[in-house]
């Protein structure tokens, strides 16, 4: 598996795009294809904030991550977030999120962040191991 930017990978774009929005559909009002589409188109950086991740493998995509400005309505005074932590669902259980959340937080480090900010509606597990 390698991971890398998103700049440098974007014909994964769309199937990632239909596939957080359908994972996301449930839990966030008013997700779908379009808004997260040109969300991640958004996120086509690697000096910058917004920027993602890809992990895949043998020419697929099976996750990502990013670092946003914000990633919760109404606290944009918290930059940065660690954000858009996806695992395609044939890949879970394999340790692809934690990886994702390494890259992102090895970049933040890079750039003498020493916070990170997160929200998650359903991965408060996931993320109570990582600290």
């Amino acid at each position: 598996m390698r991971i890398d930017y998103l700049e440098d990978v974007p014909k994964f774009i769309p199937l990632l795009a239909r596939e957080m929005a359908e994972h996301w559909r449930s839990i966030i009002p008013g997700e779908s294809y379009g808004p997260r589409y040109e969300k991640l188109i958004s996120h086509q950086n690697r000096d910058q904030l917004s920027l993602a991740w890809v992990a895949h493998e043998n020419g697929v995509p099976v996750g990502t991550s990013a670092l946003r400005v914000c990633d919760l309505e109404g606290r944009d005074d918290l930059p940065p977030w660690l954000a858009e932590i996806f695992v395609m669902p044939d890949y879970t259980e394999r340790g692809i999120a934690a990886r994702l959340c390494e890259v992102a937080e090895r970049k933040a480090w890079e750039w003498e962040i020493t916070s990170l900010y997160l929200h998650t509606l359903d991965q408060q597990g996931l993320y109570r191991k990582l600290e």
